[in-house]
């Protein structure tokens, strides 16, 4: 169980195989985001992502313990890397171990929701038009609010 911040690519199959290795049998799900060659406004060449060091860490991993005890997992993990990212690099991976599928399933969705509302990144996309901070979007604000609502009705 770890959440690593780095600059360095990673293989999700290489990922994916290390896990299954420290924690063999039972359910696995994972998620790999990847840099896309499009934007609301044009063809993305490169994403520049910037963290808060020590936090983003810091946020990642008890986001991993949170899921750990919400979902009963067995093991998780998560990748996310920083610096600037060529189209098709993967961003960032989840992972989550558990002894039954909809476990695995919810667990990977709460930490992708979490993380990206919750987690110390900024992203600068690079387009034909120049490069440009991302906000927020409402979309992802309301994916993480839905946690909370099932988190308050599972009590």
């Amino acid at each position: 169980m770890s959440a690593l911040v780095q600059t360095d690519a990673f293989s999700p199959t290489l990922a994916y195989e290390a896990l299954l290795n420290e924690c063999p049998g039972a359910a696995a799900a994972t998620f790999c985001g990847y840099v896309r060659d499009f934007s609301d406004t044009g063809a993305v060449h490169l994403l520049e992502l910037e963290h808060y060091p020590g936090m983003a860490e810091q946020v990642l991993a008890q986001l991993g313990e949170r899921a750990l005890v919400r979902f009963e997992l067995r093991a998780w993990r998560i990748i996310h890397r920083y610096g600037p990212l060529a189209v098709n690099e993967p961003i960032v991976w989840v992972a989550a171990i558990a002894d039954h599928r909809a476990n695995a399933f919810a667990a990977c969705e709460f930490m992708m929701d979490t993380l990206k509302t919750n987690a110390p990144f900024w992203k600068r996309e690079h387009t034909e038009r120049g490069a440009q901070w991302l906000s927020a979007r409402a979309s992802d604000a309301r994916r993480d609010e839905r946690w909370a609502e099932v988190m308050s009705i599972e009590k």
